[in-house]
């Protein structure tokens, strides 16, 4: 199931975690991915809460592969 929502040229999603230490080891473990990846998103993160957006700069700011492949591989880390 994928819970991404492609808005404003930009796929988002945000998650929400019991306190903010399991909220930050999520944002080390997305960090991990996009090195792997060299693809980097655009996030917050408050207290337990975390929002990512990802589109791809070097192609103008649009939603492409790239972004899909990552969004996959984060939601992988749900799992």
């Amino acid at each position: 199931m994928f819970m991404w929502i492609e808005e404003d040229n930009k796929l988002k999603r945000s998650f929400t975690f019991k306190d903010f230490s399991e909220a930050f080891a999520f944002m080390t473990r997305v960090a991990i991915l996009a090195e792997k990846h060299n693809h980097h998103p655009y996030w917050s993160n408050v207290y337990n809460k975390v929002s990512i957006e990802l589109n791809t700069h070097d192609a103008g700011n649009i939603v492409t592969e790239k972004d899909f492949s990552l969004a996959k591989d984060i939601d992988l880390l749900l799992d």
